[in-house]
């Protein structure tokens, strides 16, 4: 058997890309984060958060809400978080993505280079309106605000998400236990 040659790479751990999708207010950002910190502490991986509201401030910023910029804006997520699959780390994409065939395109853009889980947050919109925290509900209600996912803007329940999760009926902690046993069960973690 030959000697391992010296300079030759060591093969790097595949990536996973997990999407967070749900309506405005279903939990995704603080699932996103909770997830990041218990990765981290837990099994000492590198891990991104591309957090919808952040992106779209920096990556996203000349972007509005119509169909074509909504696309865009799912793509470039995509786009960053296949790069981060590709380096055998894990990024955590929490945003809208309102349309199926988006996603789609996502995860085609990530499963070239790393594993692609998509997890549904399908928090009712009743409990989305209640909980509403930046108050945009209450605005698209009054006609303040157009545009607004799950009142006068479609959203597309995933027919093929990975996991499917209510945070209205489970606490972040138990959210978080249920997505790192999918991981350890498929190999991702």
């Amino acid at each position: 058997m030959p000697a391992p040659q010296p300079n030759q790479p060591k093969a790097k751990a595949k990536g996973t890309v997990l999407l967070i999708t749900g309506l405005p207010a279903a939990g995704k950002t603080t699932l996103g984060a909770a997830l990041v910190g218990h990765f981290e502490k837990n099994f000492g991986r590198s891990v991104s958060l591309l957090d919808g509201d952040e992106v779209r401030k920096l990556l996203s910023s000349g972007l509005g809400f119509s169909r074509e910029d909504r696309q865009l804006n799912v793509l470039r997520h995509g786009y960053v978080a296949a790069e981060v699959a590709r380096h055998g780390g894990i990024a955590i994409c929490t945003l809208i993505a309102p349309y199926a065939s988006d996603r789609a395109e996502m995860r085609q853009q990530v499963t070239r280079h790393g594993n692609f889980v998509e997890i549904y947050l399908s928090t009712p919109l009743a409990e989305c309106e209640r909980r509403d925290p930046k108050g945009l509900y209450r605005r698209a209600r009054a006609g303040q605000l157009q545009h607004m996912t799950g009142i006068d803007d479609p959203y597309e329940p995933p027919r093929d998400a990975e996991l499917e999760l209510n945070a209205a009926e489970a606490g972040v902690e138990q959210l978080v236990e249920q997505v790192t046993a999918y991981l350890r069960k498929h190999g991702q973690l």
